[in-house]
């Protein structure tokens, strides 16, 4: 029998190269969606935490830092029912009386708070948005709002959703006949 001895080498030497190159190579793919798994678990904790706080009524401001720019997110679908004169005499009344209502776009609880003024109440709010432009968010910053919604008046203030009875109760509306 005849052995090569160039044969036996060059497939030691091929051999050797692939083991070289499977060790030295980047690490698996698996390796990153853990860090999109981790990225999603923050994500879905947010949510959570944030969904608590709508159900409590009130919404930290925490994502005003995160998005300057307002806009995205998911958009409020739900039917907004027409104002009744009560409700579009105590927005205007809020106005009046210089009360403010701090509040951000992507704020469930705010929105809750909108819809119970009405369709047409809601442009006559004085609403002040904390999450859209530097503008509106000095403002919060200035008022120093800790959460969403927020009624000020003078040194007095409201945190979370009011029911229009207590906001009435608060700004001295007057009874109706």
């Amino acid at each position: 029998m005849v052995v090569d001895r160039m044969a036996i080498k060059t497939r030691a030497l091929k051999t050797m190269a692939i083991k070289t190159t499977t060790t030295a190579a980047p690490p698996p793919p698996l390796a990153r969606p853990r860090r999109r798994l981790g990225l999603l678990a923050w994500g879905l904790s947010s949510v959570t935490l944030a969904l608590l706080a709508g159900a409590m009524g009130a919404t930290t401001p925490a994502r005003a830092e995160a998005n300057p720019h307002g806009g995205g997110g998911a958009e409020q679908t739900e039917v907004i029912k027409p104002s009744t004169k009560e409700q579009l005499a105590l927005s205007d009344h809020l106005r009046r009386s210089g009360i403010q209502f701090y509040g951000a776009w992507w704020c469930p609880a705010c929105f809750k708070q909108k819809t119970l003024f009405g369709k047409e109440a809601i442009s006559r709010l004085p609403y002040v948005e904390c999450d859209k432009e530097d503008r509106g968010r000095q403002r919060c910053i200035d008022a120093q709002v800790k959460a969403f919604p927020t009624w000020v008046k003078g040194s007095s203030r409201l945190v979370g959703v009011q029911s229009l009875d207590e906001l009435k109760r608060w700004s001295g509306f007057p009874a109706s006949p």
